[in-house]
């Protein structure tokens, strides 16, 4: 087997993210060089000092790629290439060599699922015609009733709607999310082949890793006739208990993990090997194990974690049995409070047990309201909770900063396609992909010269990279602390929880130096023994810890 290598990355240890603290970039949020409104590559590269000094290993950058951003750039038209209203490939390289420079691994978003319709492959296949090759690379099918004028079955999008949609010949091609995304038929060995190339193309440009989009769903049970779903759910969260695992007709299928046992040839062939992790929103821990095998993608995103609510017993049970699947698979845990797809933890983690984020949303925030400050103080209690646990961090573009959810945005200034096409019942995930505020002045808070594709609120000039920088108490100097405390205190892939901790504690030790302790009741508890490293916020009293409070504790 001939291995690939590439120029001097920032480290040699194929194991460097197994407990990586990786930095999530929307980069079309991020930072703005050019003026135009839209974050660009090269406002990423001239921003990758902050992630350096932040203490992060690596960053994942969302799609970059061609597109008419249908869905935030999640329709591809090409996956080898960057958009141009994003920057060059020589601006890509750029960056991935300052990132290397930096001590900085790269990850990229990979989106298998389906392309863009405007991809060339998509359009051939418009006007090719039924039986045509170029069909046989997406999921075409003739519909039902007496002229075809239905649906071939009656699966649901993602977004709303029917996830079938037809074309001047008649036929019908699925797609699980927009109708601008159609799905790719990974039946197909041309379709197989080509992601090897784009696996190839990527890593041999120096990336280091690859997060993978809807690693769930590639894998569909296409014999005929196609089976409808009936009463069973159309998402994949919804799945358990429904169906037999591994048997839904286009989620979490069995086959699907031929596909990654094959890319895993392909990441190999790599020095060190590329890294890899699935987004698969999967009914158990243990069927996202099997996404996290060792010939497979390595690891898979933890979404339990994320949707588990501020409770101690609650979280104490995930994160054991999170640790117990991911030791199972040969994988390292993974933790995550904030992407670009959810309300942002700084708010979310204040909505009462049981409350819609979806109606919160439409009342602007304010029904319930979310006391941003105490939002703030629970935020930075859960980061130094999640920092804490063994495995990688993925941590997302502004919560070193505090940002909360932007939840009143005005209708008129939605992007996300969720909007329309729910009928504006579901007002999408714009409120967490408002543009950074790197400045406490200026059109858009420094993000660029200009103004920001979406508003961003007044109240983002305090939470600004610049008022921050140097304060002490600040969150963005929690952060540092804390990942600058972190590198030197990890050790093994495991903890033990103390069994006398309070109600409402979570208290475990890592390995024989130090501890974790987080209050998540709403009274103080004693402060057990030891050195104070580092707390979430100024402790209130000697001897005792305040609740929403974590601190790291030495021997």
């Amino acid at each position: 087997m001939t291995v690939r290598t590439t120029p001097d990355l920032s480290s040699r240890d194929p194991n460097w993210w197994r407990q990586a603290v990786v930095y999530q970039v929307y980069p079309r949020s991020f930072a703005d060089a050019d003026g135009d409104g839209l974050g660009d590559i090269r406002g990423v590269t001239q921003r990758l000092g902050h992630l350096a000094a932040l203490g992060v290993d690596a960053l994942w950058l969302s799609p970059f790629y061609p597109s008419e951003l249908a869905d935030g750039g999640y329709d591809v038209a090409d996956h080898r290439d960057v958009d141009p209203r994003l920057g060059t490939l020589d601006d890509f390289d750029a960056m991935v060599e300052e990132a290397h420079r930096l001590g900085l691994k790269v990850i990229v978003d990979l989106v298998p699922n389906h392309t863009s319709h405007q991809h060339p492959w998509f359009r051939e296949a418009l006007g090719a015609g039924p039986g045509s090759r170029a069909r046989a690379r997406y999921v075409f099918r003739d519909g039902r009733g007496e002229h075809g004028e239905l649906p071939p079955t009656d699966w649901q999008s993602v977004f709303g709607g029917s996830a079938w949609r037809r074309v001047p010949d008649g036929q019908w091609y699925l797609h699980l999310f927009a109708p601008e995304q159609p799905d790719l038929d990974w039946g197909d060995e041309e379709v197989r082949a080509d992601f090897r190339t784009t696996l190839r193309f990527w890593s041999d440009r120096g990336v280091d890793g690859f997060r993978v989009d809807v690693a769930h769903a590639l894998a569909k049970d296409l014999s005929e006739p196609l089976r409808d779903l009936g009463d069973v759910p159309a998402t994949a969260e919804d799945v358990l208990g429904a169906v037999p695992p591994g048997t839904h007709p286009f989620y979490d299928r069995d086959e699907v993990h031929e596909i990654y046992r094959d890319w895993r040839t392909v990441l190999d062939d790599y020095s060190p090997p590329r890294m890899a992790v699935a987004e698969a929103w999967v009914p158990s821990g243990a069927r996202r194990a099997l996404y996290a095998r060792p010939d497979e993608l390595g690891q898979a995103f933890n979404f339990e974690y994320l949707q588990t609510g501020w409770d101690a017993a609650e979280l104490r049970q995930v994160v054991t049995e999170s640790l117990a699947t991911a030791h199972a698979a040969g994988a390292s845990a993974t933790w995550v409070l904030s992407n670009h797809d959810v309300v942002r933890h700084a708010s979310r983690l204040m909505l009462p047990p049981g409350t819609d984020e979806n109606t919160w949303l439409l009342s602007g925030g304010h029904a319930p309201p979310v006391d941003e400050a105490a939002g703030l103080r629970r935020a930075r209690a859960a980061t130094l909770l999640m920092l804490a646990l063994p495995g990688s961090s993925y941590v997302y573009q502004g919560e070193e900063l505090g940002l909360p959810e932007v939840a009143d945005l005005p209708v008129e200034v939605l992007q996300d396609p969720v909007w329309e096409q729910t009928g504006r019942v579901r007002k999408g995930r714009d409120g967490c992909r408002v543009p950074l505020p790197w400045t406490t002045t200026g059109p858009s808070y420094g993000f660029g010269a200009g103004g920001a594709w979406l508003p961003q609120p007044a109240g983002f000039a305090a939470y600004a990279v610049e008022a921050q920088d140097g304060r002490e108490g600040s969150t963005l100097e929690l952060y540092r602390a804390a990942l600058k405390l972190r590198r030197k205190l990890l050790v093994g892939e495991s903890l033990t929880w103390a069994e006398d901790a309070p109600a409402g504690v979570l208290h475990f030790s890592r390995g024989e130096g130090w501890r974790c302790v987080t209050n998540l009741s709403s009274a103080p508890v004693p402060l057990p023994a030891g050195e104070v490293l580092l707390s979430s916020v100024p402790l209130e009293e000697e001897g005792r810890l305040g609740p929403d409070t974590t601190v790291w504790l030495g021997a």
